[in-house]
Protein backbone atom coordinates (compact mmCIF):
# COMPACT_ATOMS: atom_id res chain seq x y z
CA UNK A 1 0.00 0.00 0.00
CA UNK A 2 1.20 3.53 -0.72
CA UNK A 3 2.89 5.74 2.14
CA UNK A 4 1.92 8.68 3.55
CA UNK A 5 5.03 10.19 2.55
CA UNK A 6 4.74 8.75 -0.96
CA UNK A 7 1.03 9.62 -1.14
CA UNK A 8 2.24 13.75 -0.74
CA UNK A 9 5.22 13.49 -2.80
CA UNK A 10 2.34 11.87 -5.65
CA UNK A 11 -0.16 14.63 -4.78
CA UNK A 12 2.27 17.32 -4.69
CA UNK A 13 3.26 15.95 -8.83
CA UNK A 14 0.07 15.89 -9.42
CA UNK A 15 -0.82 19.41 -8.48
CA UNK A 16 2.16 20.94 -9.67
CA UNK A 17 1.36 19.30 -13.40
CA UNK A 18 -1.97 20.73 -12.90
CA UNK A 19 -0.90 24.27 -12.23
CA UNK A 20 1.29 23.96 -15.44
CA UNK A 21 -1.34 23.10 -17.83
CA UNK A 22 -3.39 25.99 -16.62
CA UNK A 23 -0.76 28.21 -16.57
CA UNK A 24 0.40 26.61 -20.42
CA UNK A 25 -3.22 26.87 -21.87
CA UNK A 26 -3.39 30.56 -20.60
CA UNK A 27 -0.12 32.02 -21.50
CA UNK A 28 1.81 29.22 -23.78
CA UNK A 29 3.87 26.72 -23.48
CA UNK A 30 7.21 29.04 -24.02
CA UNK A 31 5.96 32.20 -22.33
CA UNK A 32 5.00 29.96 -18.92
CA UNK A 33 7.85 29.89 -16.30
CA UNK A 34 8.59 27.04 -13.63
CA UNK A 35 8.79 30.16 -11.19
CA UNK A 36 5.39 31.05 -12.37
CA UNK A 37 4.09 27.66 -11.74
CA UNK A 38 5.87 26.73 -8.57
CA UNK A 39 3.64 30.22 -7.13
CA UNK A 40 0.79 28.63 -8.96
CA UNK A 41 1.24 25.79 -7.12
CA UNK A 42 2.00 26.57 -3.71
CA UNK A 43 5.35 24.98 -3.93
CA UNK A 44 8.74 26.31 -3.94
CA UNK A 45 10.33 26.44 -7.56
CA UNK A 46 13.17 23.55 -6.78
CA UNK A 47 10.13 21.53 -5.40
CA UNK A 48 8.44 21.89 -9.13
CA UNK A 49 12.38 20.61 -11.13
CA UNK A 50 12.59 17.97 -8.32
CA UNK A 51 9.90 16.30 -9.60
CA UNK A 52 9.55 17.47 -13.27
CA UNK A 53 13.40 18.03 -14.04
CA UNK A 54 12.96 19.96 -17.34
CA UNK A 55 9.75 22.03 -18.63
CA UNK A 56 8.62 19.44 -21.01
CA UNK A 57 8.30 16.90 -18.42
CA UNK A 58 5.32 18.45 -17.18
CA UNK A 59 3.63 17.24 -20.46
CA UNK A 60 5.07 13.51 -20.92
CA UNK A 61 5.90 12.34 -17.38
CA UNK A 62 3.83 10.19 -15.99
CA UNK A 63 1.51 10.49 -18.56
CA UNK A 64 -1.78 7.94 -18.07
CA UNK A 65 -1.60 6.98 -21.40
CA UNK A 66 2.37 5.55 -21.26
CA UNK A 67 3.60 2.41 -23.32
CA UNK A 68 4.28 0.82 -20.20
CA UNK A 69 0.85 1.26 -19.27
CA UNK A 70 -0.19 -0.17 -22.54
CA UNK A 71 2.11 -2.90 -22.58
CA UNK A 72 1.43 -4.31 -19.28
CA UNK A 73 -2.48 -3.89 -20.41
CA UNK A 74 -2.00 -6.23 -23.49
CA UNK A 75 0.18 -8.54 -21.49
CA UNK A 76 -2.53 -9.67 -18.91
CA UNK A 77 -5.10 -9.43 -21.94
CA UNK A 78 -8.10 -12.11 -22.22
CA UNK A 79 -9.33 -11.09 -25.31
CA UNK A 80 -7.74 -9.92 -28.46
CA UNK A 81 -5.14 -6.48 -28.67
CA UNK A 82 -7.95 -4.65 -29.89
CA UNK A 83 -9.79 -5.57 -27.25
CA UNK A 84 -7.22 -5.15 -24.56
CA UNK A 85 -6.39 -1.65 -26.37
CA UNK A 86 -9.85 -0.35 -26.08
CA UNK A 87 -10.41 -1.32 -22.24
CA UNK A 88 -7.35 0.98 -21.90
CA UNK A 89 -8.49 3.58 -23.56
CA UNK A 90 -11.47 3.57 -21.76
CA UNK A 91 -10.25 2.82 -18.31
CA UNK A 92 -7.91 5.61 -18.47
CA UNK A 93 -10.19 8.37 -19.86
CA UNK A 94 -12.88 7.21 -17.12
CA UNK A 95 -10.07 7.35 -14.31
CA UNK A 96 -9.03 11.13 -15.85
CA UNK A 97 -12.78 12.10 -15.73
CA UNK A 98 -13.14 11.02 -11.99
CA UNK A 99 -13.35 13.03 -9.11
CA UNK A 100 -9.59 13.01 -7.90
CA UNK A 101 -9.91 13.22 -3.64
CA UNK A 102 -5.97 13.59 -3.44
CA UNK A 103 -6.65 16.81 -5.05
CA UNK A 104 -10.02 17.92 -4.05
CA UNK A 105 -10.51 18.86 -8.19
CA UNK A 106 -14.07 18.31 -9.59
CA UNK A 107 -15.22 15.43 -12.10
CA UNK A 108 -13.85 16.05 -15.69
CA UNK A 109 -11.58 19.07 -14.56
CA UNK A 110 -8.09 16.33 -15.31
CA UNK A 111 -10.23 15.44 -18.39
CA UNK A 112 -10.36 18.59 -19.53
CA UNK A 113 -7.17 19.59 -18.62
CA UNK A 114 -5.31 16.76 -20.04
CA UNK A 115 -7.30 17.59 -23.54
CA UNK A 116 -4.80 21.11 -24.10
CA UNK A 117 -1.99 18.80 -24.20
CA UNK A 118 -2.41 17.93 -28.26
CA UNK A 119 -2.28 21.90 -29.11
CA UNK A 120 0.26 23.08 -26.61
CA UNK A 121 2.70 20.14 -28.23
CA UNK A 122 1.37 20.73 -31.85
CA UNK A 123 2.55 24.33 -31.31
CA UNK A 124 5.93 23.50 -30.02
CA UNK A 125 8.37 21.81 -32.86
CA UNK A 126 10.74 20.35 -29.64
CA UNK A 127 7.37 19.12 -28.09
CA UNK A 128 6.03 17.60 -31.34
CA UNK A 129 9.43 15.56 -31.56
CA UNK A 130 9.16 14.47 -28.32
CA UNK A 131 5.97 13.80 -28.89
CA UNK A 132 6.66 11.47 -31.86
CA UNK A 133 8.78 9.91 -30.04
CA UNK A 134 6.34 8.93 -27.40
CA UNK A 135 3.71 7.48 -30.10
CA UNK A 136 5.75 5.71 -31.79
CA UNK A 137 6.82 3.57 -28.72
CA UNK A 138 2.68 2.88 -28.52
CA UNK A 139 2.52 2.02 -31.85
CA UNK A 140 5.68 -0.59 -31.15
CA UNK A 141 3.76 -1.99 -28.26
CA UNK A 142 0.81 -2.56 -29.93
CA UNK A 143 2.26 -4.06 -33.44
CA UNK A 144 4.24 -6.70 -31.27
CA UNK A 145 1.21 -7.71 -29.54
CA UNK A 146 -1.09 -8.00 -33.24
CA UNK A 147 1.99 -9.79 -34.60
CA UNK A 148 2.03 -12.33 -31.99
CA UNK A 149 -1.97 -13.15 -32.63
CA UNK A 150 -1.23 -12.80 -36.02
CA UNK A 151 1.89 -14.98 -36.02
CA UNK A 152 3.49 -12.47 -37.74
CA UNK A 153 6.34 -9.95 -38.14
CA UNK A 154 5.61 -6.56 -35.81
CA UNK A 155 7.34 -5.15 -39.33
CA UNK A 156 4.74 -6.61 -41.25
CA UNK A 157 1.85 -4.23 -43.01
CA UNK A 158 -1.47 -5.71 -41.05
CA UNK A 159 0.57 -5.02 -37.78
CA UNK A 160 2.23 -1.66 -38.53
CA UNK A 161 -0.86 -0.20 -39.92
CA UNK A 162 -3.57 -1.48 -37.44
CA UNK A 163 -1.17 0.16 -34.49
CA UNK A 164 -0.99 3.15 -36.69
CA UNK A 165 -4.56 3.78 -36.87
CA UNK A 166 -5.16 2.91 -33.28
CA UNK A 167 -2.57 5.40 -31.75
CA UNK A 168 -3.42 7.63 -34.19
CA UNK A 169 -7.39 7.38 -32.79
CA UNK A 170 -5.86 8.07 -29.37
CA UNK A 171 -3.66 11.45 -30.85
CA UNK A 172 -6.46 12.65 -32.47
CA UNK A 173 -9.45 12.05 -29.59
CA UNK A 174 -9.25 15.68 -28.14
CA UNK A 175 -8.97 17.62 -31.67
CA UNK A 176 -11.86 16.10 -33.66
CA UNK A 177 -15.08 18.42 -33.54
CA UNK A 178 -17.22 16.02 -31.72
CA UNK A 179 -14.67 15.41 -28.64
CA UNK A 180 -15.93 16.45 -25.14
CA UNK A 181 -16.01 14.36 -21.87
CA UNK A 182 -19.59 12.51 -22.76
CA UNK A 183 -18.83 11.96 -26.14
CA UNK A 184 -15.00 10.08 -25.60
CA UNK A 185 -16.22 6.68 -24.98
CA UNK A 186 -17.86 6.47 -28.18
CA UNK A 187 -15.60 8.22 -30.28
CA UNK A 188 -13.21 5.34 -28.82
CA UNK A 189 -15.57 2.75 -29.93
CA UNK A 190 -15.33 3.84 -33.44
CA UNK A 191 -11.49 3.82 -33.70
CA UNK A 192 -11.77 0.48 -32.69
CA UNK A 193 -14.42 -0.32 -35.49
CA UNK A 194 -12.69 1.41 -37.69
CA UNK A 195 -8.81 -0.19 -36.71
CA UNK A 196 -11.13 -3.95 -36.62
CA UNK A 197 -12.55 -3.28 -40.04
CA UNK A 198 -8.95 -2.50 -41.35
CA UNK A 199 -7.35 -5.54 -39.62
CA UNK A 200 -9.98 -7.53 -41.20
CA UNK A 201 -9.23 -6.21 -44.73
CA UNK A 202 -5.64 -6.93 -44.71
CA UNK A 203 -5.64 -10.23 -43.14
CA UNK A 204 -8.46 -12.38 -45.50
Amino acid sequence: MEGRRDRKKRQTGERIRASALELFAQHGYRQTTIAAIAEHADVATRTVTLHFPTKADLLFAGDPFAPESLAARLADRTGDTLDAFGEWLHDTIRDLGEYDEDLGRPPGEMLSLHAMRPALIAEDPDLASRAHVFYSELERVTAESLAQELGTSADGLAPRLTAYTLVGGLRELYRVDEASRDTLPALVDRVLAFARAGLHTLTT
